[in-house]
């Protein structure tokens, strides 16, 4: 047997079995099969949560199970890596047979016989040549009230020796109510008094009026009480309805009762459609206020109010906590209440913003020169990415400069300089040697 069924809203998320085996190794079927359902991811669309963006996965994935661990914002994340809940369980159960079990059949008919017990027997108007197997016990019945109901048992029909004699059918049905209905299971209810008549729904005319009493205690079986707690009657209000009276809405619904427990009292308000034709007062009563009777206040040991809201999520951004309370209604002694106040779940935010992680600086380099200007630099390392609108990186390089001593080339500029006069003066006894001449007398 295989199925799969698409989990909605969600990625491509879905549950299913794939063929399991409901063969028996008597070539027969298995009577009954229970599987929990787990969520697997069928690989098309890319996605951590039941409402995410539709977005194929490219290329396509295997299809695989979903973990507790895949994402924080899965409704199925569990940061210890638990398993995952199931989300539902498959109930396949055999609830008759018919023909042969592949091509085995009795012995003899004396084995099937056999397994026939006397109490099977007696009293059974089926025909001796359909064999039977023992009725299952009776359904519950399908009312849950004082209505009549149905309820159901079978038998499953083990042989048919005779193909022309047709076997009865193999489901029996009988009329029940639910339990505590009957007068013999019956217990009593405790109720109390009647409380007095609702005014008149109608201002003119006929009108309903109703009064209520309420359940002190229930039966000690656990059944419901069959004794109404509600009555309504007619009633007539003497005051001729003219065709001048105002035209008034249908009451809107009791209000709940101001009071927990005890009596308290309730309101309902219609509200006036058309004014009467002829401008008088419109005398038809718009609001009704009347006692109402709730379980009295010391029977009831632990009355709690509905659930708050939930509380805001105690972090920001990433996984968190949140809150929601209820109060008791009623005063209880320590210890005698059991319901729980306060429940607290996981919250999922946005991811929180990681900011960038460098390293320390490293030394100072060398000069890069041995002489004259130069410089030198350092470095650090990148350990951890920005994301998620976390602080950018700074720089991971500085340089600085640096000057170890004055650069020689050649002889010193004084000495260059007396090099260049001696030079100069030679040019110039050379050249007076060669214009000289000696004076003749």
């Amino acid at each position: 047997m295989s199925f799969l069924t698409m989990l909605g809203p969600s990625p491509d998320w879905n549950v299913g079995l794939s063929a399991e085996d409901l063969c028996t190794a008597e070539c027969g079927w298995v009577q009954r099969l229970t599987k929990d359902l787990l969520p697997w991811d069928a690989g098309t669309d890319s996605g951590h949560s039941y409402e995410s963006p539709n977005k194929p996965t490219v290329p396509q994935e295997r299809i695989r199970p979903l973990t507790s661990l895949d994402h924080p914002q899965s409704p199925f994340y569990d940061p210890s890596g638990g398993p995952i809940t199931p989300l539902a369980r498959l109930l396949v159960e055999r609830i008759a047979r018919k023909g042969e079990q592949c091509s085995t059949v009795p012995d003899t008919v004396d084995d099937i016989v056999a397994e026939i017990t006397e109490k099977d027997i007696e009293g059974d108007s089926t025909p001796e040549t359909c064999i039977y197997s023992n009725w299952s016990p009776w359904s519950a019945c399908s009312s849950s009230t004082c209505t009549k109901g149905l309820r159901m048992r079978q038998r499953m029909l083990k042989a048919q020796l005779d193909p022309v004699v047709p076997c009865p059918q193999t489901q029996d049905f009988e009329p029940c109510m639910a339990p505590g209905c009957s007068e013999e299971e019956a217990s009593p209810c405790m109720l109390s008094e009647w409380i007095s008549w609702s005014p008149c729904s109608a201002t003119c005319g006929m009108g309903m009026r109703s009064r209520e009493r309420y359940i002190k205690s229930f039966p000690e079986d656990g059944s419901s009480c069959r004794e109404p707690t509600e009555e309504t009657e007619k009633c007539v209000v003497n005051e001729d309805c003219s065709p001048s009276s105002c035209i008034v809405t249908e009451w809107a619904d009791w209000e709940p009762c101001s009071a927990s427990c005890g009596v308290g009292m309730k309101k309902r308000v219609r509200m006036m459609k058309m004014p009467a034709s002829d401008g008088s007062q419109c005398r038809a009563e718009l609001e009704q206020v009347e006692k109402c009777m709730m379980p009295e206040c010391n029977a009831l040991s632990c009355m709690v109010s509905e659930w708050s809201d939930w509380g805001h999520c105690s972090v920001s951004c990433g996984v968190g906590m949140r809150v929601r309370r209820r109060m008791l209604k009623t005063p209880a002694l320590p210890g005698q209440c059991t319901e729980q106040l306060e429940q607290v779940e996981k919250c999922m935010m946005p991811e929180c913003p990681v900011d960038c992680m460098l390293s320390e600086w490293s030394e100072w380099s060398e000069c890069n020169k041995s002489c004259g200007k130069g410089h030198m630099i350092r470095s650090r390392m990148v350990k951890q990415e920005p994301e998620f609108g976390g602080v950018p990186c700074p720089e991971t390089v500085q340089r600085k400069k640096c000057k170890i001593r004055k650069c020689t080339r050649g002889p010193r500029a004084s000495d260059r300089k007396k090099t260049k006069q001696d030079a100069t003066e030679r040019r110039r006894g050379k050249v007076g040697r060669e214009f000289e001449f000696e004076e003749i007398p």
